[in-house]
């Protein structure tokens, strides 16, 4: 018997706060995927600066009471502007939609304290366009003693089978995903059952700390390519300093924007401090890298996800940080036939139905939980 294939919407927007990712696919859950469209929305100025304005007026839980009123407001219109991107990929594809997978917009993430808030109204949406929607998947992970994070080890699981029958790609697989945090995910085997085969944590820094360097030092959003970072010199005794003050023995707490300081770089050209940061930022991937790889000695792939994968002097930076790894490849996931932009948003798609189906997102080895755990709140439209 053929399982249901449920068609849903993923929306994903990260840390870099400029635009939504959305994805519609096709899934049962499971082992089947069809991706069929993928759309970037860029945010109005308007959103990205008070986005930005409330990410650095949310410094610690108590702020979260503090700029309620703030909170609330600009939860509105993210929740309204995800709302016209259904409305307008709906026209795009004539076929009923069954699931809207919202992750919303993260301000604030403290595993320990188990807060974890994406701005983002299901309730509202739903009322909005008349779908199903999947929203907050991060609070049971926390309430079972998770960090929250990282949630896309599950849909890298699904590609890897994918990579490893169309295109001959052995076991173990990696995924990086180099958004505005890193984060790996490891499958071990193929076919094996889950919660022992998924392995999965963050790594460190991603687009962030270079994001905001460039934010606060150009009229640049981004250091594109790494341009920027290339034509600086980096700074090797601040390098090692702050090397040495991050620890990189433990790869066991889901990170956060605000867990990253550039003040280290202060006084440094923009071109010398956007080096220095990418180099720093390129040391942890590596060594984040080099703990999932462990003592393994056979050849494995590492799949780069995310914006970063863009920052060719990011990736090169940590391939010399690797080049006594002989056994490690770093390539783009591009080279298999995935968009790298949207595997996170094709991911909530994807966990929206596995979170209506009451299959889990996330397990023991990939963000600590206690037991495999079913996670999203659903609202459904009747």
């Amino acid at each position: 018997m053929k399982k249901k294939l449920y068609t849903a919407i993923g929306l994903m927007s990260g840390t870099s706060m400029d635009g939504v990712d959305a994805s519609l696919i096709r899934s049962d859950g499971i082992d089947h995927l069809t991706n069929i469209l993928d759309e970037y929305y860029e945010y109005e100025p308007s959103l990205y600066r008070r986005l930005i304005n409330l990410r650095n007026l949310v410094l610690n839980a108590d702020d979260l009471k503090k700029y309620s009123k703030e909170i609330n407001e600009v939860e509105k219109e993210i929740t309204l502007f995800h709302s016209k991107i259904i409305n307008e990929l709906s026209l795009k594809y004539n076929e009923e939609i069954d699931l809207i997978g919202f992750h919303g917009q993260t301000i604030f993430h403290d595993s320990e304290k188990k807060i974890s808030k994406q701005l983002g109204d299901g309730k509202l949406m739903s009322q909005l366009i008349k779908k199903n929607v999947v929203y907050d998947f991060r609070k049971e992970d926390l309430i079972k003693r998770g960090q929250g994070a990282p949630l896309t080890p599950i849909f890298h699981n699904l590609l890897s089978k994918n990579i490893s029958q169309k295109h001959q790609v052995t076991f173990p697989m990696c995924f990086i995903n180099i958004g505005g945090i890193s984060n790996i995910t490891k499958i071990i085997k193929k076919d094996e059952k889950l919660e022992e085969n998924l392995e999965a944590f963050d790594s460190g820094p991603g687009n962030c700390m270079i994001d905001y360097w460039i934010r606060k030092n150009s009229k640049n959003n981004y250091d594109q390519d790494g341009a920027i970072a290339k034509s600086g010199k980096v700074n090797q005794l601040i390098l090692n300093q702050s090397i040495d003050n991050f620890k990189t023995d433990s790869f066991e707490k889901s990170l956060d924007i605000k867990d990253f300081d550039i003040s280290f770089v202060r006084g440094l050209s923009l071109e010398d401090g956007c080096a220095t940061i990418t180099n720093f930022t390129a040391y942890l991937i590596a060594k984040g890298i080099e703990h999932s790889n462990g003592n393994n000695n056979k050849p494995i792939k590492y799949l780069l996800c995310g914006g970063g994968r863009k920052n060719t002097y990011l990736v090169q930076t940590i391939k010399n940080y690797l080049s006594s790894k002989t056994n490690i490849s770093l390539e783009l996931i591009d080279k298999y036939n995935f968009n790298g932009d949207y595997i996170e948003s094709q991911a909530f798609g994807y966990l929206a139905i596995r979170s209506y189906l009451n299959l889990p997102i996330s397990y023991p080895k990939t963000t600590g939980c206690m037991t495999p755990t079913v996670g999203g709140k659903i609202v459904k439209n009747f």
